[in-house]
Protein backbone atom coordinates (compact mmCIF):
# COMPACT_ATOMS: atom_id res chain seq x y z
CA UNK A 1 0.00 0.00 0.00
CA UNK A 2 0.95 3.46 -1.05
CA UNK A 3 1.66 5.49 2.30
CA UNK A 4 0.92 8.95 2.63
CA UNK A 5 3.11 12.01 3.67
CA UNK A 6 1.97 15.36 5.41
CA UNK A 7 3.32 17.84 3.94
CA UNK A 8 4.33 21.42 5.62
CA UNK A 9 5.20 23.83 3.95
CA UNK A 10 6.15 27.79 4.74
CA UNK A 11 2.80 28.74 3.82
CA UNK A 12 1.25 27.77 7.20
CA UNK A 13 -0.54 30.73 9.11
CA UNK A 14 0.64 29.09 12.66
CA UNK A 15 4.14 27.92 11.86
CA UNK A 16 6.35 30.09 13.51
CA UNK A 17 10.27 30.70 12.61
CA UNK A 18 12.96 30.82 15.26
CA UNK A 19 13.47 34.12 13.94
CA UNK A 20 9.85 35.65 14.28
CA UNK A 21 10.21 33.84 18.40
CA UNK A 22 13.49 35.74 19.22
CA UNK A 23 11.29 38.98 17.87
CA UNK A 24 8.53 38.33 20.25
CA UNK A 25 11.05 37.72 23.07
CA UNK A 26 12.57 40.57 22.40
CA UNK A 27 9.39 42.75 22.22
CA UNK A 28 8.44 41.12 25.99
CA UNK A 29 12.02 42.47 27.09
CA UNK A 30 11.43 45.45 25.97
CA UNK A 31 7.89 46.36 27.44
CA UNK A 32 9.68 44.96 30.60
CA UNK A 33 12.20 47.35 30.39
CA UNK A 34 10.48 50.17 29.39
CA UNK A 35 8.00 49.49 32.57
CA UNK A 36 10.93 49.24 34.54
CA UNK A 37 12.57 52.29 34.01
CA UNK A 38 8.88 54.18 34.21
CA UNK A 39 9.02 53.13 37.70
CA UNK A 40 12.76 54.03 38.14
CA UNK A 41 11.97 57.37 36.83
CA UNK A 42 8.50 57.65 39.14
CA UNK A 43 10.71 56.93 42.28
CA UNK A 44 13.59 59.42 41.06
CA UNK A 45 10.82 62.17 40.56
CA UNK A 46 9.33 61.37 43.89
CA UNK A 47 12.59 61.75 45.35
CA UNK A 48 13.92 64.71 43.88
CA UNK A 49 10.27 66.43 44.91
CA UNK A 50 11.09 65.26 48.71
CA UNK A 51 14.21 66.44 48.41
CA UNK A 52 13.54 69.83 46.58
CA UNK A 53 10.22 70.16 49.44
CA UNK A 54 12.94 70.28 52.53
CA UNK A 55 15.64 72.07 50.87
CA UNK A 56 12.73 75.00 50.38
CA UNK A 57 12.12 73.89 54.41
CA UNK A 58 15.90 74.09 55.65
CA UNK A 59 16.12 77.74 53.87
CA UNK A 60 12.81 78.98 55.52
CA UNK A 61 14.42 77.39 59.25
CA UNK A 62 17.67 79.02 58.17
CA UNK A 63 16.05 82.43 57.47
CA UNK A 64 13.12 81.88 60.42
CA UNK A 65 16.20 81.12 63.37
CA UNK A 66 18.70 83.59 61.43
CA UNK A 67 15.86 86.64 61.82
CA UNK A 68 15.29 85.33 65.16
CA UNK A 69 18.64 85.35 66.67
CA UNK A 70 20.78 88.30 64.53
CA UNK A 71 21.07 90.88 66.91
CA UNK A 72 22.14 88.42 70.20
CA UNK A 73 24.74 85.80 67.82
CA UNK A 74 27.54 88.46 68.88
CA UNK A 75 26.95 88.98 72.44
CA UNK A 76 26.65 85.22 72.95
CA UNK A 77 29.62 84.47 70.74
CA UNK A 78 27.59 81.82 68.84
CA UNK A 79 26.64 81.54 64.55
CA UNK A 80 24.33 79.78 62.92
CA UNK A 81 25.08 78.30 59.08
CA UNK A 82 22.66 77.50 56.57
CA UNK A 83 22.79 73.79 57.58
CA UNK A 84 20.58 74.65 60.82
CA UNK A 85 23.97 74.21 63.32
CA UNK A 86 24.03 76.78 65.89
CA UNK A 87 27.24 77.06 67.40
CA UNK A 88 28.48 78.00 70.64
CA UNK A 89 31.84 79.06 70.69
CA UNK A 90 33.31 80.65 73.30
CA UNK A 91 34.65 78.05 75.70
CA UNK A 92 35.01 80.09 79.03
CA UNK A 93 31.35 81.52 78.66
CA UNK A 94 29.97 77.59 78.76
CA UNK A 95 32.08 75.39 81.43
CA UNK A 96 35.00 75.84 83.46
CA UNK A 97 38.00 73.63 82.43
CA UNK A 98 37.01 69.66 82.54
CA UNK A 99 33.86 70.43 84.23
CA UNK A 100 30.24 69.73 83.27
CA UNK A 101 28.44 72.76 85.45
CA UNK A 102 26.94 75.01 83.47
CA UNK A 103 28.67 78.53 84.26
CA UNK A 104 26.38 81.27 85.34
CA UNK A 105 26.82 83.10 82.23
CA UNK A 106 25.93 79.89 79.91
CA UNK A 107 22.89 79.76 82.06
CA UNK A 108 21.44 83.36 81.29
CA UNK A 109 21.88 82.29 77.80
CA UNK A 110 20.16 79.45 77.77
CA UNK A 111 17.33 81.68 79.47
CA UNK A 112 17.03 83.84 76.71
CA UNK A 113 17.87 80.91 73.80
CA UNK A 114 16.22 78.18 74.23
CA UNK A 115 12.54 78.85 74.90
CA UNK A 116 12.55 80.73 71.83
CA UNK A 117 14.69 78.57 70.04
CA UNK A 118 12.15 75.91 70.58
CA UNK A 119 9.28 78.22 69.97
CA UNK A 120 10.68 78.66 66.25
CA UNK A 121 10.82 74.84 65.60
CA UNK A 122 6.89 74.89 66.82
CA UNK A 123 6.06 77.15 63.93
CA UNK A 124 3.75 75.30 62.08
CA UNK A 125 5.05 75.20 58.96
CA UNK A 126 8.06 72.92 60.65
CA UNK A 127 6.14 71.29 63.59
CA UNK A 128 4.96 68.10 61.99
CA UNK A 129 8.92 68.05 60.09
CA UNK A 130 11.16 67.66 63.42
CA UNK A 131 12.59 64.57 63.95
CA UNK A 132 15.50 65.79 66.42
CA UNK A 133 16.39 68.40 68.51
CA UNK A 134 20.45 67.11 68.86
CA UNK A 135 22.07 68.91 71.32
CA UNK A 136 26.06 68.41 70.37
CA UNK A 137 28.74 68.67 72.83
CA UNK A 138 32.91 68.47 71.33
CA UNK A 139 36.18 68.90 73.25
CA UNK A 140 39.55 68.97 72.47
CA UNK A 141 42.22 66.49 72.09
CA UNK A 142 44.15 66.55 75.29
CA UNK A 143 43.12 64.49 78.41
CA UNK A 144 44.47 65.43 82.04
CA UNK A 145 48.23 64.92 82.17
CA UNK A 146 49.24 61.67 81.58
CA UNK A 147 46.91 60.13 79.63
CA UNK A 148 47.49 58.36 76.58
CA UNK A 149 45.56 58.76 73.10
CA UNK A 150 42.67 56.16 74.07
CA UNK A 151 42.45 57.42 77.61
CA UNK A 152 42.14 61.42 76.66
CA UNK A 153 39.52 59.76 73.90
CA UNK A 154 37.16 58.07 76.83
CA UNK A 155 38.09 60.97 79.02
CA UNK A 156 36.66 63.47 76.71
CA UNK A 157 33.78 61.47 75.51
CA UNK A 158 32.34 61.23 79.41
CA UNK A 159 33.16 65.00 79.63
CA UNK A 160 31.41 66.06 76.43
CA UNK A 161 28.27 63.63 77.61
CA UNK A 162 27.86 64.91 80.83
CA UNK A 163 27.99 68.08 79.51
CA UNK A 164 25.40 67.79 76.86
CA UNK A 165 23.06 66.24 79.26
CA UNK A 166 23.68 69.28 81.38
CA UNK A 167 22.76 71.75 78.90
CA UNK A 168 19.94 70.11 77.69
CA UNK A 169 18.25 69.58 81.35
CA UNK A 170 18.86 72.91 82.05
CA UNK A 171 17.01 74.00 78.58
CA UNK A 172 14.25 71.99 78.81
CA UNK A 173 13.36 73.15 82.76
CA UNK A 174 12.95 76.82 81.02
CA UNK A 175 10.48 75.55 78.89
CA UNK A 176 6.21 76.11 79.25
CA UNK A 177 4.46 72.60 80.68
CA UNK A 178 2.44 72.76 77.42
CA UNK A 179 5.71 72.30 75.02
CA UNK A 180 7.99 70.26 77.36
CA UNK A 181 6.34 67.01 76.30
CA UNK A 182 6.75 67.85 72.58
CA UNK A 183 10.41 69.09 72.92
CA UNK A 184 11.26 66.14 75.56
CA UNK A 185 10.13 63.28 72.62
CA UNK A 186 12.59 64.81 70.25
CA UNK A 187 15.70 66.44 72.31
CA UNK A 188 18.82 64.45 72.64
CA UNK A 189 22.16 65.00 74.42
CA UNK A 190 25.31 63.68 72.23
CA UNK A 191 28.90 63.91 73.55
CA UNK A 192 31.35 63.66 70.98
CA UNK A 193 34.53 63.53 72.13
CA UNK A 194 37.27 65.23 70.04
CA UNK A 195 36.22 63.55 66.64
CA UNK A 196 34.79 66.05 65.02
CA UNK A 197 37.34 69.23 65.51
CA UNK A 198 36.51 72.28 63.24
CA UNK A 199 40.38 73.53 64.00
CA UNK A 200 43.48 71.94 64.46
CA UNK A 201 44.48 70.73 68.08
CA UNK A 202 48.20 71.99 67.64
CA UNK A 203 47.53 75.61 68.34
CA UNK A 204 45.94 76.26 71.56
CA UNK A 205 43.27 78.74 69.21
CA UNK A 206 42.24 76.00 67.28
CA UNK A 207 41.89 73.79 70.72
CA UNK A 208 39.50 76.65 71.58
CA UNK A 209 37.48 76.73 68.95
CA UNK A 210 37.34 72.79 69.42
CA UNK A 211 35.39 73.39 72.45
CA UNK A 212 31.93 74.24 71.91
CA UNK A 213 28.11 73.22 72.36
CA UNK A 214 26.07 72.86 68.74
CA UNK A 215 22.31 72.53 68.25
CA UNK A 216 21.01 71.10 65.54
CA UNK A 217 17.96 69.91 63.76
CA UNK A 218 17.27 66.71 62.04
CA UNK A 219 14.05 66.89 59.71
CA UNK A 220 11.93 63.58 58.62
CA UNK A 221 12.66 64.12 55.14
CA UNK A 222 14.91 60.77 55.44
CA UNK A 223 12.19 59.32 57.05
CA UNK A 224 9.69 59.90 54.35
CA UNK A 225 11.98 58.99 50.94
CA UNK A 226 12.52 55.72 53.31
CA UNK A 227 8.75 55.15 53.07
CA UNK A 228 8.19 56.24 49.44
CA UNK A 229 10.94 53.39 48.64
CA UNK A 230 8.89 50.97 50.73
CA UNK A 231 5.52 51.43 49.16
CA UNK A 232 6.80 51.57 45.52
CA UNK A 233 8.45 48.43 46.68
CA UNK A 234 4.98 46.55 47.57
Amino acid sequence: MKQKHLDINDDNQFALSTGDLMAALLLIFVLLLIGTMLKLQEEFDSKSDIAERYKELQIDLYDDLNNEFSNDLARWGAEIDSTLRFRFKEPEVLFDAGQSQLKSTFTAILDEFFPRYVNVLRREKYIDHIEEIRVEGHTSIEGVNGMNANESYFYNMKLSQDRTRSVLEYGLQRLDPKILEWTKKRATANGLSSVKPIQKNETEEGRKQNRRVEFRIKTDAEAQIREMLRYASN
